[in-house]
């Protein structure tokens, strides 16, 4: 009788043990996680943005260079000279990360993945106007080429800030576009 006992309580903890293993194992095989989450697209590391400025006969240069990144240091910011009265700059940004060696061209990047991003320009007084010059492969502005238009003399900004994954075709705001800055920088200027 204590062998039939015995033999049971065998056979029941095995039954145990198997249930265990059953359960453990159907919690681990419903588990929601994706065996292939999408790509992280990460964000990039811009230190500097060079603005060329053609017309009237001579090229005016702005520049952001912020070589700590998001250190404390704040980016030194210098405009080669002054923009001329009512006159149509032809106007091309560049990108670079110059916490890599050698230098790292994040505008062959923005080019490259130019449905994904966009720069969006915001001029006061002297500054009249920005318009874009380039398209994306579905025809929305991207502004790696613009023309930027003075006024009568004085003063005035231009504020650069570039969005990537964000909403196109947009109404050519900040706020409708959404999406994530990658950087954003104002250059005051004088216009004579």
């Amino acid at each position: 009788m204590n062998t039939i006992k015995s033999k049971t309580q065998n056979n029941n903890a095995i039954k145990s043990i198997l249930l265990l293993c059953f359960v453990a194992f159907g919690l681990v095989s419903c588990d929601n996680d994706d065996d292939n989450p999408p790509p992280i697209d990460e964000e990039e590391v811009i230190t500097t943005m060079n603005v060329t400025l053609s017309g009237a006969g001579s090229t005016i240069t702005l520049q952001s260079q912020d070589l700590d990144g998001d250190g404390p240091n704040a980016p030194v910011i210098t405009v080669s000279g002054n923009l001329i009265a009512n006159t149509t700059y032809n106007g091309s940004l560049e990108l670079l990360n110059e916490t890599e060696t050698p230098t790292e061209d994040i505008t062959e990047e923005i080019e490259e993945e130019d449905e994904e991003h966009q720069f969006f320009f915001t001029a006061t007084g002297a500054i009249t106007g920005v318009d874009y010059e380039d398209l994306d492969g579905n025809g929305n502005p991207v502004g790696l080429s613009f023309t930027l238009s003075t006024g009568d003399a004085g003063n005035g900004t231009l504020q650069i800030t570039l969005r990537h994954e964000l909403k196109k075709p947009n109404d050519g705001t900040l706020a409708d576009a959404g999406g994530e800055t990658d950087i954003a920088q104002t250059f005051n200027l004088t216009v004579e």
